[in-house]
C-alpha cells in the first residue's frame, strides 16, 4: 500500500473515531390506553377511546461539562397531520441551569401550571343539544414554540422559571414566569403569569395553586384569571380531595367553577375518581358532572368513563 492511501485511510479512521465520540444513543419508551365512555342527556352515547404514544430520548455530557438531551413524541392522534407531538432540545448545566427549545406540544411556564385542581374536569367534552362547552382563554406559545428557561438552583424549596414564545401571523410574542416553593414537607404552592398575545383580543393570564398531603389525604387547590383587552374576563377555580387507599389504590373528589364576566350562570363541574395501579398497568373509572353550560340554566351533561392505560 502507498503512503496516499495509508494516509487517506488513517484520516478516514479518524474522521470515524471522531464522529462516534458526538454522536448519541437514543432510547424508546412506550405508552398506550384503551377506554369506553359514556355521555347521558341529549348528546349521549357510548364511545370507545384508544391512544398509543412513543418517546424518543437520550442526551449525553460534553466536554465542556453541559449536557445536552433530546426529545421526540410520535402521537398520532394529538397531531393527525404531522405525525408528532412534543419535539426539544434541553442544554443544562449545574451552574447554568435548563434551558429547553422547544417545537409542537410543550407550552410555556405558566401553562405548565394552568391545569386545575380538579385535573380539567371540564375537557370532557360536554356538550348540550349541540352546543359545546369552549374552554377559557390561555396564555400562548404560538405552536408551542418556545425557549423555556428553569433557574439553577439558588434558594432551598424555591424553583423559578420564564419562557419566551415567538410571533406568528395574528400572535404577537409573549413571555411568562413561574415560581414554584416546596419547601415544607408535604406542601406546594405556585404562582404562573403569562399573556395571550391573539391581537385584537390581548390578555393577562394569572394561576396560583396550592396542594399539601398530611397522611393519606392530600388537598389541592387552584384559580387561574384571563384578563382580556377585548373586556371579556374569566376565572376558574378548583379544588379536589385525594385519598390514598394503598400504595396501589386511590380515590380522589373535585369541583370546578368557570365564571365569565357578564353571564349570570356559572359553568359547573364535579368529578370523583377512582385509580389502581399494578405493575405497568393503571385501571381508572370516573363520573363527571357538568351543569351551567354556555353559561345558561338547566343545560346539564354527566360523563363516565372507564380505562386502562399501559407503560412499556
Amino acid at each position: 500500500m502507498n503512503k496516499f492511501k495509508k494516509l487517506g485511510l488513517t484520516a478516514l479512521a479518524g474522521s470515524l473515531v471522531a464522529s462516534t465520540a458526538y454522536a448519541g444513543e437514543m432510547s424508546v419508551a412506550g405508552s398506550a390506553s384503551i377506554g369506553i365512555k359514556n355521555n347521558s342527556g341529549t348528546d349521549g352515547g357510548k364511545s370507545i377511546t384508544m391512544g398509543n404514544q412513543l418517546t424518543f430520548s437520550g442526551g449525553g455530557e460534553l466536554d465542556n461539562g453541559l449536557n445536552v438531551a433530546l426529545s421526540f413524541v410520535l402521537d398520532h392522534e394529538d397531531n393527525v397531520s404531522k405525525g408528532f407531538d412534543s419535539h426539544s432540545i434541553t442544554i443544562s448545566s449545574d451552574t447554568l441551569g435548563s434551558i429547553v427549545v422547544a417545537g409542537d406540544g410543550t407550552g410555556n411556564a405558566q401553562s405548565a401550571l394552568d391545569t386545575t385542581a380538579a385535573g380539567d374536569a371540564w375537557d370532557n367534552g360536554f356538550t348540550y343539544q349541540g352546543t359545546a362547552y369552549v374552554p377559557m382563554g390561555a396564555s400562548t406559545a404560538e405552536n408551542n414554540k418556545s425557549v423555556n428557561y428553569t433557574f439553577p438552583a439558588v434558594i432551598d424549596g424555591v424553583a423559578l422559571s420564564a419562557s419566551y414564545s415567538g410571533s406568528t401571523t395574528g400572535i404577537k410574542s409573549t413571555t411568562a414566569f413561574a415560581a414554584t416553593y416546596t419547601g415544607v414537607e408535604g406542601l406546594s404552592v405556585s404562582y404562573g403569569s403569562g399573556e395571550n398575545g391573539t391581537v385584537g383580543s390581548e390578555a393577562d393570564l394569572t394561576t396560583m395553586k396550592a396542594s399539601y398531603a398530611m397522611g393519606s389525604f392530600t388537598a389541592a387547590y387552584s384559580n387561574t384569571e384571563n384578563d382580556t383587552s377585548a373586556g371579556t374576563d374569566e376565572e376558574m377555580t378548583s379544588f379536589k380531595i385525594s385519598y390514598t387507599v394503598t400504595d396501589d389504590l386511590s380515590v380522589s373528589y373535585g369541583e370546578e367553577s368557570h365564571e365569565t364576566s357578564g353571564k349570570s350562570v356559572d359553568e359547573e363541574f364535579e368529578a370523583i375518581s377512582v385509580s389502581y395501579t399494578t405493575g405497568g398497568m393503571t385501571l381508572t373509572a370516573a363520573q363527571y358532572d357538568a351543569s351551567g353550560l354556555a353559561n345558561t340554566s338547566g343545560q346539564t351533561a354527566e360523563r363516565w368513563k372507564l380505562g386502562a392505560s399501559f407503560a412499556f
